[in-house]
């Protein structure tokens, strides 16, 4: 085993401790909780190594990077989940590998993810990316949309062709009203998620939880958490 696969495994066994302990602290099933390993930054080789791992999911949050990964890795068994803030000239590519885009939050990106999964033949999961820190109408230090903006771009995502309504995503804010609560902020979350799936029943997915938080979470109900520094180590500085 090398030093790198080595040092993954052991980290992962570490999060999946983590995972499986805040599981039983909630009287939750650990099958209830998936884990999604953020890659960015890392290179394809690390990509390998989870999958050889077992790890089944993976996320980026930039295309630049993402798709030459993607496309190195295409032999793999991995389902890839987009995070970042998607711009539209970007969409194309990203409908390319993407299962999964957890930052939907305008309907002109609905527009444009709509157009390109059709062109490829493809269904792609949609979340819809809630910003708790906004204000009414507005958007998220971080992207997302208030919560009084679910409900129409989750209509606009439940019948756009090519689109699969998933769920709803959220990070845990900085500012605001649940800027230090993690998790009254994912239980918030949960709320929005039982109100979106009286409308869209298959609707199930909640994504909260990163390396810091992510007991929070799975405490408050999540059914994905996203872990990156606490699997693959602490990020290389961009630039």
């Amino acid at each position: 085993m090398t030093d790198r696969k080595t040092e993954l495994a052991a980290n992962l066994a570490k999060v999946e401790e983590r995972i499986a302990a805040a599981c039983i602290a909630a009287g939750r099933e650990r099958e209830e909780v998936t884990l999604i390993v953020v890659t960015k930054t890392y290179p394809a080789s690390d990509v390998r190594i989870l999958s050889e791992l077992g790890v089944r999911h993976v996320a980026e949050n930039r295309d630049q990077d993402a798709a030459p990964k993607a496309a190195a890795c295409a032999d793999l068994p991995l389902k890839w989940h987009f995070v970042g803030q998607l711009q539209t000239n970007k969409v194309r590519s990203v409908v390319g590998y993407a299962d999964v885009v957890q930052s939907v939050d305008r309907s002109r990106l609905v527009t444009a993810l709509s157009k390109e999964a059709v062109r490829a033949g493809r269904e792609v999961g949609c979340l819809v990316q809630v910003a708790l820190d906004a204000g009414a109408g507005g958007r998220g230090e971080r992207g997302g949309v208030g919560p009084d903006g679910i409900e129409e771009l989750a209509d606009l995502v439940g019948a756009a062709p090519g689109l699969r309504l998933d769920g709803l995503m959220t990070v845990a804010p900085l500012a605001g009203e649940y800027a230090g609560r993690e998790q009254a902020a994912f239980e918030r979350l949960m709320d929005l998620s039982t109100d979106l799936r009286r409308a869209h029943p298959a609707a199930t997915m909640v994504s909260a939880g990163m390396s810091a938080d992510l007991e929070q979470a799975v405490a408050a109900g999540a059914t994905h958490v996203r872990v990156g520094t606490a699997v693959l180590g602490v990020r290389p500085r961009l630039g």
